[in-house]
């Protein structure tokens, strides 16, 4: 009983922490990662010592971790980088021997032991994915095509991850053999499971989740479930859970109903990242964060520089442009929070000791927290350093021309009024994109290809970023939630034409106010299409005749288009009602 009440306290001591540190890390800048490291370092040997309890922290890093690369795995979108796939494994590929190198040579060259020094080079090669497209995603560049590159760099080095970590399992890392048997079985295992998920992305998940997606529920709980059921399979074959609920997050991201069900399981996974990034600094002590200080430093600055020229050569041997190779360098010299998994797992292994983990602690903190800026400001930089980096630039360089969303329009919604205008703004805009949260009007739409299709709720901000709502030019909402509504025109650019349903005055009011270009008022359109049917009644039946006439013609040709509905002579019923 005691036991129980010590770990709900500790619990609520992290929470309460983390969110307060967490506050304060938004209001400077910071990620947000960085808040739960140094909630663990408060609460931990390094300064206050009030969570103590181990089978706590233990608990945390385990579960944090594998929903870690769960949502790692749910974010790999292989469409994403399809146009410039060639490229991007060739960067990523050498990018990964390189760095690693560097790495490699820099703590060795610092004084590390053998082990030691092949994991630092093992966990400083990754760049940091939540930062890197958080960031980039709230500048509208992650789908400029140096964002595109970061994200395929990082889809290739999250899959060198959980090699890595898979790795680490083994027993020893200074029997040659025995790691090159170890790297064997892992990749044969792997690809096992990996070949099981693509299948299941295709046969299996589009099936189950078409008859669920409705469900809110349910849909949640079948995705946390799929992702402890390949957990429970990498077990069967003696990998980690971290390589079972990496895959079940890739073979999820391939679902039309990704996106949605990325959000629905992101405040879990958020609360779990929480609790393993704070476990980090719960198990570090005072003198294991500072002994290697200096080192941390020195290695900083030289893997930051290092890691950008790497970068830059990689990407500029592809003939991308000169501004292309800069930034998407620039965006990818940070230490991550992967250094720290890494870090992890080579503690509860044995390979190395404490004051290691101290010092990649120090590195991914210090890296991570200069480059948030550098990101930020990652378009400035280039304006000033553009001058010096012209002398790279060659005639046969050029970028290439992606797909993406730009001066198209977004439909919110399917229902009558936006079935009608799809035609129409097709023919205006050439893109259009519907954004519907019902599974049979996503599977009614998918065979319409002029048409992309965005399963999920509009209130969610990763269906809105999907959908590119700030480059559109058009936007057409049949929703009469105001607050949708009001958020739609918070979103979109100035120049952006917007068109949105109200069912009340005042809600009308309220969002010609807030911008909206036209408010469609569904009741009072019907109600003055009554009141002039009456007065036609009143003084000119035949003239009303005509016009029920046309309104039932209209009805007829969607019945012709909808078999299942039943159609009737518009002439014999219409003069029949008239008339009697």
């Amino acid at each position: 009983m005691v036991t129980e009440i010590a770990f709900a306290a500790d619990f609520a001591i992290i929470i309460v922490v983390a969110t307060i540190v967490g506050f304060i890390a938004r209001q400077t800048g910071q990620p947000t990662i960085i808040a739960y490291i140094l909630t663990g370092l408060i609460l931990g040997p390094v300064f206050l010592d009030l969570v103590t309890e181990e089978g706590l922290v233990e608990l945390m890093a385990e579960l944090g971790l594998g929903f870690l690369l769960f949502l790692l795995g749910i974010k790999m979108r292989f469409d994403d980088v399809r146009d410039i796939l060639r490229p991007i494994v060739n960067i990523a590929v050498w990018q990964t021997v390189l760095q690693t190198a560097l790495a490699f040579a820099v703590a060795y060259l610092l004084g590390f032991g053998l082990v030691e020094t092949i994991i630092i080079a093992l966990a400083t090669v990754f760049g940091a994915t939540p930062i890197i497209v958080k960031i980039l995603s709230d500048k509208d560049e992650i789908t400029e095509l140096p964002g595109k590159i970061d994200v395929g760099v990082l889809i290739v080095q999250d899959i060198y991850l959980v090699i890595v970590l898979a790795l680490l399992s083994a027993e020893s890392l200074g029997n040659p053999t025995e790691i090159a048997t170890t790297i064997v079985t892992i990749l044969f295992m792997m690809s096992f499971i990996a070949i099981f998920s693509i299948a299941s992305s295709r046969y299996i998940l589009p099936q189950l989740f078409r008859r669920i997606a409705d469900n809110k529920d349910i849909f949640f709980i079948i995705g946390i479930a799929w992702a402890f059921f390949f957990i429970a399979i990498s077990e069967q074959f003696n990998l980690s859970l971290e390589v079972g609920a990496f895959l079940a997050g890739i073979s999820l991201a391939q679902l039309p109903y990704s996106k949605e069900l990325e959000e629905r399981v992101s405040p879990v996974t958020d609360f779990f990242i929480l609790v393993f990034f704070a476990s980090i600094g719960l198990r570090l002590a005072a003198d294991d964060l500072l002994t290697y200080w200096v080192e941390a430093v020195i290695a900083s600055l030289v893997l930051m520089i290092g890691n950008f020229w790497i970068m830059f050569y990689l990407i500029d041997r592809e003939n991308f442009s000169v501004e292309t190779s800069f930034l998407g360098s620039i965006n990818m010299i940070q230490v991550s929070e992967f250094s720290l998994v890494v870090g992890a797992i080579g503690v509860a292994q044995g390979f190395i000791d404490t004051a290691i983990l101290g010092y990649l602690s120090l590195m991914a903190i210090l890296t991570m927290s200069i480059s948030t800026y550098i990101i930020n400001y990652n378009k400035q930089i280039y304006q000033r350093a553009e001058p010096w980096f012209s002398r790279f630039d060659s005639e046969e360089k050029g970028d290439v021309d992606l797909e993406e969303y730009r001066d198209h329009a977004v439909v919110i919604g399917y229902d009558k009024i936006t079935e009608r205008a799809l035609p129409t703004l097709k023919e205006q805009f050439g893109q259009v994109v519907l954004i519907d949260r019902k599974t049979a009007h996503v599977e009614e739409l998918k065979d319409h290809s002029e048409y992309d299709v965005i399963y999920g709720d509009f209130k969610h901000g990763e269906i809105r970023k999907a959908a590119q709502l700030k480059q559109a030019a058009f936007v057409l909402s049949s929703t009469v939630q105001p607050e949708i509504n009001e958020r739609l025109l918070s979103e979109v650019s100035s120049d952006t034409t917007v068109f949105v349903e109200a069912e009340y005055i005042e809600d009308a009011r309220r969002l010609y106010e807030a911008g909206a270009d036209y408010v469609i008022m569904s009741t009072h359109m019907m109600a003055d299409q009554m009141i002039e049917y009456l007065d036609q009644y009143f003084d000119d039946q035949q003239d009303l005749v005509r016009a029920i006439r046309d309104d039932v013609r209209q009805i007829n040709q969607e019945a012709v288009e909808r078999p299942s509905e039943t159609s009737f002579d518009a002439d014999a019923d219409v003069r029949g009602d008239v008339d009697g």
